[in-house]
């Protein structure tokens, strides 16, 4: 089951205003930008950084949210370097997306920007 377009509705505009505040510079964005993409019941924040060999951008994966429908919350999870994701220890999951954008955001622990 994915979300409902209402719902599709709402988390773009909550995370359009989120990437918009962290990208970098417009002059930068041809070297490095932040996007995010909705996969069924998960968001995936990730840079996007200019190849040093080749065209175009590679993604880099920041961070992701999984939407539990029975639980009514997002599971927080980063990416170690084993490049697998893993539950966010310090604040798993939360009951709003605004929760889960405002740690991402925060990083308090450098898990997500580094």
């Amino acid at each position: 089951m994915a979300f409902t377009e209402a719902e599709l509705d709402q988390i773009r505009k909550e995370m359009d205003c989120f990437i918009e505040k962290r990208r970098p510079p417009e002059h930068l964005r041809n070297k490095v930008d932040l996007a995010y993409k909705i996969d069924k019941l998960s968001i995936i924040i990730y840079e996007m950084r200019a190849r040093f060999m080749g065209e175009g951008m590679a993604e880099m994966p920041v961070a992701k949210a999984v939407y539990v429908i029975k639980d009514d919350k997002w599971k927080i999870y980063w990416q170690r370097a084993d490049l697998k994701w893993h539950l966010y220890e310090p604040k798993k999951e939360v009951k709003k997306l605004a929760d889960f954008i405002k740690t991402v955001d925060e990083d308090k622990h450098r898990c997500f920007w580094g």
